[in-house]
């Protein structure tokens, strides 16, 4: 009893120094396929909500999104790790990304107790992009950022709602367009100055060797994470994420956490505890 006791008073410094303070989360599409852990995710999420915290949820999606595309008999095509996207793509995107799996976070959050709202980056011209540009590279209806207005994810957070937000944007033709989502998740951090961009992903954090979990680099200023990614210490699909926190930390996020999402509680422990479980990417 005693060590429960212990636990809950471990918990309660960071509960003071975070309450009220915006956390951005961003789900990548390997952790939400497994309902376990996208129930334990929810978990954490709405227990931080209670305390005081101001969650908000950005997705990814791309196993089911491949699955609808092989079932409309469409071969996935990535161009530097993007997803081309023509016009019968971006409808499975709307279908699958905004429908299927945005709603399932939401339905996961309201299981717990969570007031969640399912919106995507095209409602409230949340997201202004444009299409990517890659020479002679045709990506078809895949965006970049051009400008993030929150006020509506402002307002959803303040009357104590949870946005779980599916990342497209819309161009200034009313195109919507399809966005990553660990940039998505990092220009909102900015956007709302966030206390916390948090990615979730399958892997413990930033290793000096990829195929040694025990490698885990615990904290990491600026300037390390830019020395570990031109010398190639970092490389493969942890380069885009490390990017993200780096530009979200440089530019109004206060910190940034790349954690392996499929530890039960991963949140809980990453926030709430000292140790933490996965990389701290912090200012110099």
């Amino acid at each position: 009893m005693q060590d429960r006791a212990s636990i809950l008073l471990e918990a309660l410094p960071y509960i003071r120094r975070f309450h009220g303070k915006t956390l951005v989360l961003k789900i990548g599409g390997s952790v939400i396929e497994s309902p376990k852990l996208l129930d334990s995710i929810c978990q954490d999420v709405v227990l931080l909500n209670y305390v005081g915290m101001k969650a908000v949820l950005i997705h990814g999606g791309g196993p089911e999104i491949t699955r609808e595309m092989e079932k409309a008999g469409k071969k996935p095509k990535f161009i530097e790790g993007l997803r081309v996207t023509d016009e019968e793509t971006m409808e499975i995107l709307h279908k699958s990304l905004v429908g299927k799996v945005n709603k399932s976070i939401v339905l996961g959050l309201s299981k717990h107790g969570g007031r969640a709202v399912g919106i995507s980056g095209i409602d409230g011209n949340l997201i202004r992009a444009r299409k990517i540009k890659r020479g002679k590279v045709e990506l078809g209806l895949v965006g970049e950022i051009e400008q993030i207005d929150p006020s509506m994810v402002n307002y959803l957070i303040s009357t104590g709602y949870i946005p779980v937000i599916a990342p497209l944007g819309v161009d200034k033709t009313g195109t919507s367009l399809n966005l990553n989502a660990d940039t998505v998740a990092a220009e909102l951090a900015i956007a709302m100055k966030a206390e916390k961009l948090i990615l979730l992903t399958d892997v413990p954090g930033v290793l000096t060797e990829p195929e040694k979990k025990d490698s885990l680099i615990s904290h990491l200023p600026v300037k390390k994470a830019k020395e570990l990614i031109e010398s190639g210490t970092v490389k493969g699909g942890m380069v885009p994420k490390l990017r993200a926190c780096i530009k979200a930390v440089e530019n109004g996020a206060a910190r940034a956490h790349i954690i392996d999402g499929t530890i039960p509680h991963a949140l809980l422990l990453e926030v709430l505890t000292k140790g933490g479980i996965g990389t701290l990417i912090e200012p110099d």
